[in-house]
């Protein structure tokens, strides 16, 4: 299984098969490096590096649950919005996904804490499965347009049925693109989204 690592200025293949690949990217966190060098993005190579290194730690962690139960799947890790990105691709995958991502939710807490357990800091990683997370961003980008045109032809508040906290930020962010406000309201697991008609 092969494990993919990509941030904004290169991708590199790294494999059982091409271990001189893990050595080039290991260089990146070693102080000299990363002490005042940034990218052209303006971010840091040291919180790159980092992230990476949380990739690397997370990717091992699925590979081995993987293994264990005898699943295929390859799993890609990126650095995108501050945060390691995997996604696990390939094989019969969707029941780790659950009926509405509860398989994948939990998964990703244990992969979490696999990474704070090694690194000592706490992850904000995201993990994908089977693009279960992508496909529901596209739904909800969708839902958000939809309630924004609502709530501005009608004048009024629109209150939507409680969702995550991943979902939530995806309404918040495409409410925001779209000039509108929202806000959160009530408690987990029934916190929900308000969109403002202006």
């Amino acid at each position: 299984m092969a494990k993919r690592v990509k941030n904004e200025a290169s991708t590199t293949e790294v494999s059982v098969e091409n271990p001189e690949a893990l050595e080039s990217t290991e260089s990146l966190e070693s102080p000299e490096t990363t002490e005042s060098v940034e990218s052209p993005a303006g971010k840091s190579l040291k919180g790159v590096a980092r992230l990476e290194e949380e990739g690397d730690i997370a990717a091992d962690y699925l590979e081995a649950l993987l293994d264990i139960a005898d699943l295929d799947g390859d799993i890609d890790i990126d650095v995108e919005n501050d945060r390691a990105s995997l996604a696990i691709v390939g094989g019969k995958l969707r029941h780790l996904v659950g009926s509405d991502g509860e398989v994948l939710d939990a998964i990703q807490e244990l992969t979490r804490l696999a990474v704070q357990t090694s690194t000592g800091d706490r992850s904000r990683l995201m993990l994908d499965i089977d693009n279960f997370r992508g496909n529901k961003r596209t739904e909800l980008k969708k839902l958000a347009n939809e309630m924004a045109e609502e709530a501005k032809s009608t004048g009024k508040s629109i209150k939507l049925a409680p969702m995550n906290a991943f979902e939530r930020k995806i309404i918040h962010d495409t409410i925001q693109e779209l000039g509108l406000t929202s806000e959160s309201d009530g408690e987990d697991p029934n916190r929900y989204v308000v969109i403002y008609s202006s």
